[in-house]
Protein backbone atom coordinates (compact mmCIF):
# COMPACT_ATOMS: atom_id res chain seq x y z
CA UNK A 1 0.00 0.00 0.00
CA UNK A 2 2.70 2.50 0.96
CA UNK A 3 4.95 3.91 -1.78
CA UNK A 4 7.74 4.48 0.74
CA UNK A 5 9.04 7.68 -0.85
CA UNK A 6 7.08 10.55 0.68
CA UNK A 7 8.86 12.66 3.26
CA UNK A 8 5.97 14.80 4.52
CA UNK A 9 3.96 14.38 7.72
CA UNK A 10 1.56 11.46 8.06
CA UNK A 11 -2.21 11.93 8.09
CA UNK A 12 -3.80 10.41 11.19
CA UNK A 13 -6.83 8.14 10.75
CA UNK A 14 -8.79 7.09 13.85
CA UNK A 15 -11.62 4.58 13.91
CA UNK A 16 -12.74 1.12 12.95
CA UNK A 17 -10.74 -1.79 11.58
CA UNK A 18 -13.33 -4.43 10.75
CA UNK A 19 -13.45 -7.82 9.05
CA UNK A 20 -16.40 -7.87 6.64
CA UNK A 21 -18.15 -11.13 5.81
CA UNK A 22 -19.95 -10.36 2.55
CA UNK A 23 -22.78 -12.59 1.30
CA UNK A 24 -24.21 -12.17 -2.21
CA UNK A 25 -27.09 -14.49 -3.18
CA UNK A 26 -27.27 -15.67 -6.78
CA UNK A 27 -31.04 -16.18 -6.63
CA UNK A 28 -33.97 -14.57 -4.83
CA UNK A 29 -33.86 -15.10 -1.07
CA UNK A 30 -36.74 -16.57 0.95
CA UNK A 31 -37.32 -16.20 4.66
CA UNK A 32 -36.47 -19.30 6.70
CA UNK A 33 -34.19 -20.98 4.20
CA UNK A 34 -30.76 -20.61 2.65
CA UNK A 35 -30.00 -19.36 -0.84
CA UNK A 36 -27.03 -20.21 -3.08
CA UNK A 37 -24.46 -17.51 -3.62
CA UNK A 38 -20.98 -16.34 -2.72
CA UNK A 39 -19.46 -15.53 0.67
CA UNK A 40 -16.29 -13.48 0.74
CA UNK A 41 -14.11 -12.14 3.53
CA UNK A 42 -12.98 -8.55 3.07
CA UNK A 43 -10.89 -6.17 5.12
CA UNK A 44 -13.15 -3.33 6.14
CA UNK A 45 -14.05 -0.65 8.62
CA UNK A 46 -14.69 2.92 7.50
CA UNK A 47 -11.45 4.33 8.89
CA UNK A 48 -9.40 1.36 7.69
CA UNK A 49 -10.86 1.55 4.17
CA UNK A 50 -10.15 5.27 3.98
CA UNK A 51 -6.59 4.75 5.19
CA UNK A 52 -5.97 1.98 2.63
CA UNK A 53 -7.28 4.14 -0.20
CA UNK A 54 -5.07 7.03 0.94
CA UNK A 55 -2.00 4.82 1.03
CA UNK A 56 -2.63 3.58 -2.50
CA UNK A 57 -2.67 7.20 -3.64
CA UNK A 58 0.69 7.89 -2.05
CA UNK A 59 -0.30 9.15 1.42
CA UNK A 60 1.11 7.58 4.60
CA UNK A 61 -1.79 7.25 7.04
CA UNK A 62 -1.03 6.69 10.72
CA UNK A 63 -3.80 4.41 11.96
CA UNK A 64 -5.19 4.55 15.51
CA UNK A 65 -7.57 1.67 16.25
CA UNK A 66 -7.86 -1.65 18.13
CA UNK A 67 -7.86 -5.32 17.12
CA UNK A 68 -7.50 -8.64 18.92
CA UNK A 69 -5.12 -11.58 18.59
CA UNK A 70 -7.83 -13.54 16.78
CA UNK A 71 -7.99 -14.54 13.11
CA UNK A 72 -9.77 -11.33 12.13
CA UNK A 73 -7.10 -9.23 13.84
CA UNK A 74 -4.32 -11.09 12.05
CA UNK A 75 -6.03 -10.62 8.68
CA UNK A 76 -6.47 -6.89 9.28
CA UNK A 77 -2.90 -6.24 10.38
CA UNK A 78 -1.10 -8.29 7.73
CA UNK A 79 -1.39 -5.65 4.94
CA UNK A 80 -0.15 -2.93 7.29
CA UNK A 81 2.95 -4.97 8.17
CA UNK A 82 3.55 -5.97 4.54
CA UNK A 83 3.43 -2.33 3.46
CA UNK A 84 5.78 -1.19 6.21
CA UNK A 85 3.16 1.13 7.73
CA UNK A 86 3.29 1.87 11.45
CA UNK A 87 1.04 -0.24 13.70
CA UNK A 88 2.04 1.52 16.91
CA UNK A 89 -1.33 3.27 17.08
CA UNK A 90 -3.28 0.02 16.75
CA UNK A 91 -3.99 -1.33 20.23
CA UNK A 92 -3.76 -5.12 20.40
CA UNK A 93 -4.75 -7.19 23.43
CA UNK A 94 -5.95 -10.72 24.09
CA UNK A 95 -9.23 -9.48 25.56
CA UNK A 96 -10.14 -7.52 22.41
CA UNK A 97 -12.62 -9.22 20.10
CA UNK A 98 -11.87 -7.81 16.66
CA UNK A 99 -14.80 -5.96 15.10
CA UNK A 100 -16.71 -7.98 12.49
CA UNK A 101 -19.63 -7.13 10.21
CA UNK A 102 -21.78 -9.61 8.26
CA UNK A 103 -23.28 -7.99 5.16
CA UNK A 104 -25.94 -9.38 2.80
CA UNK A 105 -26.29 -7.77 -0.62
CA UNK A 106 -29.20 -7.77 -3.02
CA UNK A 107 -29.03 -8.66 -6.72
CA UNK A 108 -27.95 -5.10 -7.62
CA UNK A 109 -24.93 -5.13 -5.34
CA UNK A 110 -26.58 -2.84 -2.78
CA UNK A 111 -26.75 -3.56 0.94
CA UNK A 112 -29.88 -5.49 1.89
CA UNK A 113 -29.10 -6.26 5.54
CA UNK A 114 -26.15 -6.27 7.90
CA UNK A 115 -25.20 -7.22 11.46
CA UNK A 116 -22.30 -5.39 13.09
CA UNK A 117 -20.24 -6.42 16.12
CA UNK A 118 -18.02 -3.36 16.57
CA UNK A 119 -18.21 -2.75 20.32
CA UNK A 120 -14.45 -3.14 20.71
CA UNK A 121 -13.82 0.15 18.89
CA UNK A 122 -15.84 2.08 21.46
CA UNK A 123 -14.47 0.08 24.38
CA UNK A 124 -10.75 0.07 23.58
CA UNK A 125 -10.06 3.16 21.43
CA UNK A 126 -10.28 5.38 24.48
CA UNK A 127 -9.46 9.06 25.00
CA UNK A 128 -6.36 7.95 26.92
CA UNK A 129 -5.18 5.78 24.02
CA UNK A 130 -5.77 8.53 21.45
CA UNK A 131 -4.00 11.28 23.40
CA UNK A 132 -0.90 9.08 23.62
CA UNK A 133 -0.41 10.00 19.97
CA UNK A 134 -0.78 13.76 20.37
CA UNK A 135 2.55 14.40 18.62
CA UNK A 136 1.37 12.44 15.58
CA UNK A 137 -1.92 14.34 15.50
CA UNK A 138 -0.22 17.72 15.85
CA UNK A 139 2.24 17.04 13.02
CA UNK A 140 -0.43 15.64 10.67
CA UNK A 141 -1.73 17.58 7.64
CA UNK A 142 -5.21 16.29 8.57
CA UNK A 143 -6.88 13.96 11.08
CA UNK A 144 -9.82 11.77 10.06
CA UNK A 145 -12.14 10.35 12.72
CA UNK A 146 -15.07 8.03 12.11
CA UNK A 147 -18.19 7.93 14.26
CA UNK A 148 -17.48 4.38 15.43
CA UNK A 149 -15.57 6.07 18.25
CA UNK A 150 -17.36 6.67 21.53
CA UNK A 151 -18.49 10.26 22.15
CA UNK A 152 -15.70 10.82 24.76
CA UNK A 153 -13.07 9.48 22.32
CA UNK A 154 -14.45 11.64 19.50
CA UNK A 155 -14.30 14.71 21.71
CA UNK A 156 -10.79 13.95 22.96
CA UNK A 157 -9.42 13.38 19.46
CA UNK A 158 -11.02 16.53 18.05
CA UNK A 159 -9.94 18.69 20.99
CA UNK A 160 -6.39 17.42 20.62
CA UNK A 161 -6.33 18.23 16.92
CA UNK A 162 -7.99 21.61 17.40
CA UNK A 163 -5.48 22.65 20.06
CA UNK A 164 -2.62 22.31 17.57
CA UNK A 165 -4.48 23.51 14.47
CA UNK A 166 -4.75 20.17 12.66
CA UNK A 167 -7.78 20.08 10.30
CA UNK A 168 -10.40 17.48 11.25
CA UNK A 169 -12.46 15.28 8.91
CA UNK A 170 -15.52 13.65 10.50
CA UNK A 171 -16.97 10.61 8.72
CA UNK A 172 -20.52 9.92 10.02
CA UNK A 173 -20.55 6.11 9.36
CA UNK A 174 -24.32 5.66 9.86
CA UNK A 175 -27.51 7.59 10.55
CA UNK A 176 -27.48 6.63 14.23
CA UNK A 177 -23.79 7.33 14.85
CA UNK A 178 -23.77 10.51 12.78
CA UNK A 179 -25.66 12.21 15.62
CA UNK A 180 -22.45 12.12 17.66
CA UNK A 181 -21.48 15.23 15.73
CA UNK A 182 -23.37 17.35 18.27
CA UNK A 183 -20.47 17.71 20.73
CA UNK A 184 -17.73 18.32 18.15
CA UNK A 185 -19.34 20.31 15.31
CA UNK A 186 -17.51 23.53 16.12
CA UNK A 187 -14.16 21.73 15.86
CA UNK A 188 -14.74 20.01 12.50
CA UNK A 189 -13.20 21.19 9.25
CA UNK A 190 -14.70 18.61 6.86
CA UNK A 191 -17.55 16.14 7.00
CA UNK A 192 -18.96 13.71 4.42
CA UNK A 193 -22.56 12.60 5.14
CA UNK A 194 -24.95 10.97 2.72
CA UNK A 195 -28.44 12.49 2.51
CA UNK A 196 -29.87 10.55 5.45
CA UNK A 197 -26.83 11.20 7.65
CA UNK A 198 -27.00 14.89 6.75
CA UNK A 199 -30.60 15.10 7.97
CA UNK A 200 -29.73 13.25 11.19
CA UNK A 201 -26.76 15.55 11.83
CA UNK A 202 -28.83 18.69 11.20
CA UNK A 203 -31.53 17.45 13.57
CA UNK A 204 -28.91 16.63 16.22
CA UNK A 205 -27.62 20.20 15.96
CA UNK A 206 -31.12 21.72 16.02
CA UNK A 207 -34.08 21.52 18.32
CA UNK A 208 -36.37 18.64 17.41
CA UNK A 209 -36.68 16.66 14.19
CA UNK A 210 -37.58 19.52 11.88
CA UNK A 211 -35.65 18.14 8.88
CA UNK A 212 -37.23 15.28 6.96
CA UNK A 213 -35.32 12.86 4.73
CA UNK A 214 -35.62 13.12 0.96
CA UNK A 215 -37.84 10.32 -0.35
CA UNK A 216 -35.87 7.84 -2.45
CA UNK A 217 -38.33 5.01 -3.07
CA UNK A 218 -38.55 5.83 -6.77
CA UNK A 219 -35.23 7.09 -8.16
CA UNK A 220 -36.89 8.11 -11.42
CA UNK A 221 -39.17 10.46 -9.48
CA UNK A 222 -36.36 12.17 -7.60
CA UNK A 223 -35.93 15.88 -8.33
CA UNK A 224 -33.18 17.15 -10.60
CA UNK A 225 -29.98 18.50 -9.09
CA UNK A 226 -31.03 22.07 -8.30
CA UNK A 227 -34.38 21.14 -6.69
CA UNK A 228 -32.60 18.39 -4.75
CA UNK A 229 -30.09 20.92 -3.44
CA UNK A 230 -32.92 23.28 -2.52
CA UNK A 231 -34.44 20.52 -0.37
CA UNK A 232 -31.13 19.72 1.34
CA UNK A 233 -29.87 23.29 1.65
CA UNK A 234 -31.50 24.12 5.03
CA UNK A 235 -29.87 21.07 6.63
CA UNK A 236 -26.50 21.81 5.00
CA UNK A 237 -26.63 25.39 6.23
CA UNK A 238 -27.19 24.20 9.83
CA UNK A 239 -23.87 22.34 9.67
CA UNK A 240 -22.06 25.33 8.16
CA UNK A 241 -23.54 27.72 10.71
CA UNK A 242 -22.46 25.43 13.53
CA UNK A 243 -18.85 25.89 12.44
CA UNK A 244 -18.13 23.02 10.03
CA UNK A 245 -16.17 24.56 7.16
CA UNK A 246 -16.76 22.01 4.37
CA UNK A 247 -19.78 19.72 3.93
CA UNK A 248 -19.49 17.04 1.25
CA UNK A 249 -22.93 15.46 0.71
CA UNK A 250 -22.80 12.15 -1.13
CA UNK A 251 -25.71 11.47 -3.50
CA UNK A 252 -24.93 7.97 -4.80
CA UNK A 253 -25.29 7.84 -8.60
CA UNK A 254 -26.05 11.58 -8.63
CA UNK A 255 -22.55 12.53 -7.46
CA UNK A 256 -21.87 14.92 -4.57
CA UNK A 257 -22.62 18.43 -3.35
CA UNK A 258 -19.52 20.26 -2.11
CA UNK A 259 -20.68 23.07 0.19
CA UNK A 260 -18.54 25.50 2.16
CA UNK A 261 -18.21 28.90 3.72
CA UNK A 262 -15.00 30.97 3.50
CA UNK A 263 -12.98 28.04 2.18
CA UNK A 264 -9.92 30.26 1.75
CA UNK A 265 -9.45 30.07 5.52
CA UNK A 266 -8.51 26.38 5.26
CA UNK A 267 -4.76 25.89 5.40
CA UNK A 268 -3.35 23.87 2.50
CA UNK A 269 -0.51 21.40 2.84
CA UNK A 270 2.77 22.48 1.26
CA UNK A 271 3.50 20.19 -1.74
CA UNK A 272 7.20 21.10 -1.59
CA UNK A 273 7.47 18.85 1.48
CA UNK A 274 6.74 15.82 -0.69
CA UNK A 275 9.46 13.94 -2.55
CA UNK A 276 9.43 14.89 -6.26
CA UNK A 277 9.71 11.20 -7.14
CA UNK A 278 6.80 9.98 -4.99
CA UNK A 279 3.38 8.88 -6.15
CA UNK A 280 1.85 11.76 -4.16
CA UNK A 281 3.93 14.41 -5.92
CA UNK A 282 3.17 12.90 -9.30
CA UNK A 283 -0.52 12.90 -8.39
CA UNK A 284 -0.28 16.58 -7.44
CA UNK A 285 1.38 17.47 -10.74
CA UNK A 286 -0.94 15.37 -12.90
CA UNK A 287 -4.12 16.67 -11.27
CA UNK A 288 -2.99 20.29 -11.56
CA UNK A 289 -2.87 19.68 -15.31
CA UNK A 290 -6.19 17.81 -15.63
CA UNK A 291 -7.95 20.01 -13.05
CA UNK A 292 -6.60 23.58 -13.38
CA UNK A 293 -6.88 25.46 -10.05
CA UNK A 294 -9.72 27.98 -9.70
CA UNK A 295 -11.44 26.92 -12.96
CA UNK A 296 -14.75 26.23 -11.23
CA UNK A 297 -15.10 29.23 -8.96
CA UNK A 298 -12.31 31.62 -9.87
CA UNK A 299 -10.20 33.11 -7.09
CA UNK A 300 -12.08 32.50 -3.81
CA UNK A 301 -10.21 35.22 -1.93
CA UNK A 302 -11.77 37.88 -4.13
CA UNK A 303 -15.26 37.04 -2.90
CA UNK A 304 -14.85 37.34 0.87
CA UNK A 305 -17.21 35.59 3.30
CA UNK A 306 -19.47 33.63 0.98
CA UNK A 307 -21.49 30.42 0.77
CA UNK A 308 -20.93 28.08 -2.15
CA UNK A 309 -22.39 24.80 -3.36
CA UNK A 310 -20.82 22.90 -6.26
CA UNK A 311 -22.27 19.78 -7.84
CA UNK A 312 -19.80 17.11 -8.98
CA UNK A 313 -21.45 14.43 -11.14
CA UNK A 314 -20.61 10.78 -10.71
CA UNK A 315 -18.46 9.54 -13.62
CA UNK A 316 -19.82 6.69 -15.75
CA UNK A 317 -18.72 3.34 -14.32
CA UNK A 318 -19.10 -0.39 -14.95
CA UNK A 319 -20.48 -1.24 -11.52
CA UNK A 320 -19.45 -4.50 -9.86
CA UNK A 321 -20.31 -3.54 -6.26
CA UNK A 322 -21.04 -0.28 -4.49
CA UNK A 323 -19.20 -1.33 -1.33
CA UNK A 324 -16.27 0.96 -0.61
CA UNK A 325 -17.35 3.77 -2.93
CA UNK A 326 -18.00 6.27 -0.15
CA UNK A 327 -14.86 5.36 1.75
CA UNK A 328 -12.71 5.69 -1.38
CA UNK A 329 -14.35 9.04 -2.14
CA UNK A 330 -13.16 10.26 1.26
CA UNK A 331 -9.78 8.52 0.97
CA UNK A 332 -9.09 10.00 -2.45
CA UNK A 333 -10.14 13.46 -1.30
CA UNK A 334 -8.02 13.27 1.84
CA UNK A 335 -4.94 11.99 0.01
CA UNK A 336 -5.25 14.93 -2.37
CA UNK A 337 -5.70 17.45 0.44
CA UNK A 338 -2.59 16.02 2.12
CA UNK A 339 -0.45 16.61 -0.98
CA UNK A 340 -1.57 20.22 -1.37
CA UNK A 341 -4.40 20.13 -3.91
CA UNK A 342 -7.32 22.47 -3.25
CA UNK A 343 -10.70 21.15 -2.13
CA UNK A 344 -12.22 21.30 -5.64
CA UNK A 345 -9.38 19.29 -7.16
CA UNK A 346 -9.38 16.93 -4.18
CA UNK A 347 -13.07 16.09 -4.52
CA UNK A 348 -12.56 15.36 -8.23
CA UNK A 349 -9.80 12.89 -7.29
CA UNK A 350 -12.10 11.42 -4.64
CA UNK A 351 -14.78 10.84 -7.28
CA UNK A 352 -12.21 9.12 -9.49
CA UNK A 353 -11.09 6.93 -6.59
CA UNK A 354 -14.73 6.00 -5.87
CA UNK A 355 -15.19 5.01 -9.52
CA UNK A 356 -12.25 2.64 -9.17
CA UNK A 357 -13.89 1.09 -6.12
CA UNK A 358 -17.24 0.33 -7.75
CA UNK A 359 -15.55 -1.29 -10.74
CA UNK A 360 -13.89 -4.03 -8.67
CA UNK A 361 -15.00 -6.65 -6.14
CA UNK A 362 -12.46 -5.32 -3.65
CA UNK A 363 -13.59 -2.70 -1.16
CA UNK A 364 -10.51 -0.73 -2.18
CA UNK A 365 -8.92 -1.40 -5.58
CA UNK A 366 -5.71 -3.42 -5.52
CA UNK A 367 -3.94 -0.54 -7.26
CA UNK A 368 -4.71 2.88 -8.69
CA UNK A 369 -3.18 3.92 -12.01
CA UNK A 370 -2.01 7.54 -11.90
CA UNK A 371 -2.98 8.34 -15.49
CA UNK A 372 -6.48 6.94 -15.08
CA UNK A 373 -7.06 8.75 -11.79
CA UNK A 374 -5.96 12.04 -13.37
CA UNK A 375 -8.11 11.48 -16.46
CA UNK A 376 -11.21 10.50 -14.47
CA UNK A 377 -10.69 13.40 -12.08
CA UNK A 378 -10.34 15.77 -15.03
CA UNK A 379 -13.59 14.51 -16.57
CA UNK A 380 -15.49 15.03 -13.29
CA UNK A 381 -13.86 18.42 -12.70
CA UNK A 382 -14.78 19.68 -16.16
CA UNK A 383 -18.46 18.88 -15.52
CA UNK A 384 -18.66 20.31 -12.00
CA UNK A 385 -21.00 23.30 -11.74
CA UNK A 386 -21.62 25.97 -9.15
CA UNK A 387 -25.29 25.76 -8.15
CA UNK A 388 -25.17 28.34 -5.35
CA UNK A 389 -22.80 31.22 -4.60
CA UNK A 390 -23.84 34.15 -2.43
CA UNK A 391 -22.07 36.38 0.05
CA UNK A 392 -25.11 36.38 2.34
CA UNK A 393 -27.86 33.88 3.03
Amino acid sequence: MDRGLDIGAEAVVIGGMVLDVNATPSTATNRGTTAPGKIRYALGGVARNIAECMSKLGAKPYMISAVGFDLAGNMLLEPWRAAGLSIEGIKRRKDIETSTVCIIFDGRGELAAAVASVESIEKFVTPEWITKFKNNICSAPVMMVDANLSPPALLASCQTAAECGTPIWFEPVSVTKSKRVASIAKLITYTSPNEDELIAMANALSSGDKFLPVQKNDESARPSIKPLFARLKPAIWVLLEEGIKVVLVTLGPHGVFLCFKAVDSIKKHDPSKTSPFSFSRKLYEAVNVSCPPDRILGNPKSQGNYYVAVHFPAPPASIVTLVGAGDCLVGGTLASVCVGLDIMQSVAVGMAAAKGAVETESTVPVEYQLARIADDAGAVYSQAKVIFCESKL
